[in-house]
C-alpha cells in the first residue's frame, strides 16, 4: 500500500508554503514603508491556493505541441490592503499593524511546522515499528 503524503501531512505543509510567501510580503511592505505611494499588499491562503480563474490554458493544436498553463500577472494572490490612514506621500503601509501581522505569522508558521514535525516524526515511528 502506497503512502500518501498530501493525505499524511494534512494540509501543514501547503500552509507552511502560504506562511512563508506571507513573511516575504509583509517584509517587503516593511522594507517599502518610506517609499513614496507604496501601496501595501498582503496575501491569503484562499487567494494564493484557489485562482484557478487567474489560469491561462494554453492551446494545443498539435500532438508536438507543449501542454501548459500560464499565471496572469504572476502574482500569485497577491492583494491590496485598505489603509487605515495613508500617508500625505501615498504610501500605505503601517508599520505597527505590519510588524504585527507578521509576529502573528511567525507564531503561525511556527505552528504549523511544530505540527508537521510531529506528523513526520508519527510516520517514521510507525515504519520503523517503535
Amino acid at each position: 500500500m502506497a503512502i500518501s503524503f498530501e493525505k499524511a501531512f494534512a494540509g501543514h505543509d501547503k500552509m507552511l508554503e502560504f506562511r512563508s510567501a506571507r513573511a516575504a510580503v509583509l517584509a517587503n511592505n516593511i522594507a517599502n514603508a518610506d517609499t513614496p505611494n507604496y501601496k501595501a499588499r498582503d496575501i491569503t491562503f484562499d487567494s494564493m491556493f484557489n485562482n484557478e480563474k487567474n489560469k491561462l490554458y494554453l492551446s494545443v493544436d498539435d500532438k508536438r505541441h507543449i501542454n501548459g498553463v500560464s499565471e496572469l500577472g504572476g502574482d500569485s494572490g497577491l492583494l491590496y490592503r485598505n489603509p487605515s490612514q495613508p500617508s500625505l506621500d501615498g504610501n500605505t503601509v503601517d508599520m505597527q499593524r505590519e510588524k504585527a501581522e507578521y509576529a502573528k505569522n511567525s507564531l503561525q508558521f511556527d505552528t504549523s511546522f511544530m505540527f508537521l514535525d510531529r506528523k513526520i516524526s508519527g510516520m517514521k515511528k510507525a515504519l520503523s515499528g517503535n
